[in-house]
């Protein structure tokens, strides 16, 4: 999928990047397929903010994906390739034999028309969903279940990819697009392929509107605060403190590592993503 760019008629055109959607076959969604939610804007049960600079934005209509692939040995068809505003990736709908349709995240490479099958016995191509014991090792694999039957968690953005090493006593060792080598269940399902729309890490919004139009509103540095109001606030002339940067309550934001040191999963990580066996920790 390749971006669009502008000649620079104005100052906001000069940067913007935009897709070229050429893959997009259906431009409006499934009727029984799509749910409204509610924006919180930010806000939690109890209406305070938790989450700042969010609110406002365009319309959105979630779509009902399907992750768990669970209509076993049953042929589908690619009706259509679709937009979906709340994630990354494209969608891809399909249609069973038994004329039910669902949505799967589209594959790179993934055509209208293309015949896609999920099981044990379903051949290791593009599109198909088959538990990591029958993935050929070093094929491309996403949409990636941590636990069998629970439907895919891991690997589901635009571009991703994860890659099954070996396999043995049961477990498949997988290289995560991070770089973590971790163990799945050998029963744990995958489809096989890359994610589609590779391209969406070169979008450029390329001024404040198109953040708004997504929800994103904006934030005031915490340099440019007073010493009342943030940490890193205050300071005779344009300074940050010397300090590290922090929150308005004093955490750490850059590098501070939020993952629990003992944590249940940590024994099915074999490399971490820096790089580090797991057991120097």
């Amino acid at each position: 999928m390749p971006v669009k760019s502008f000649r620079p008629l104005t100052p906001s055109t000069r940067y913007i990047t935009i897709a070229s959607f050429d893959e997009i076959t259906k431009t409006k969604p499934e009727k029984n397929l799509v749910f409204t939610r509610k924006k919180t804007g930010g806000r939690n049960s109890h209406g305070r903010i938790t989450s700042r600079g969010r609110g406002q934005g365009h319309k959105q209509k979630v779509r009902n994906v399907d992750f768990k692939r669970d209509k076993r040995g049953m042929e589908a068809k690619v009706v259509a390739i679709e937009y979906d505003p709340l994630r990354s990736a494209r969608l891809a709908l399909l249609e069973y034999t038994d004329g039910e349709k669902r949505y799967i995240v589209a594959p790179n490479g993934l055509k209208v028309g293309a015949k896609l099958m999920s099981g044990a016995v379903a051949p290791p191509e593009i599109g198909n969903s088959l538990p990591l014991k029958t993935v050929p090792i070093g094929l491309p694999i996403h949409n990636l279940e941590i636990t069998p039957g629970k439907g895919g968690q891991m690997v589901r953005s635009a571009g991703g990819s994860a890659v099954v090493m070996s396999r043995d006593e049961g477990y498949a060792q997988v290289r995560l697009p991070s770089g973590e080598i971790r163990r799945f269940n050998e029963n744990c399902f995958a489809t096989i392929g890359q994610v589609g729309n590779t391209e969406h890490e070169n979008v450029i919004l390329g001024k404040a509107g198109r953040g708004r139009h997504r929800g994103f509103r904006p934030l005031s540095r915490g340099v440019a605060k007073n010493p009342v109001d943030h940490p890193m606030g205050g300071g005779a002339g344009k300074t940050s403190g010397g300090g590290h940067p922090v929150t308005p309550w004093g955490v750490i934001t850059k590098g501070f590592k939020t993952r629990q040191r003992h944590k249940q999963s940590n024994r099915f990580i074999i490399v971490r993503r820096d790089g580090r066996p797991m057991k120097q920790l």
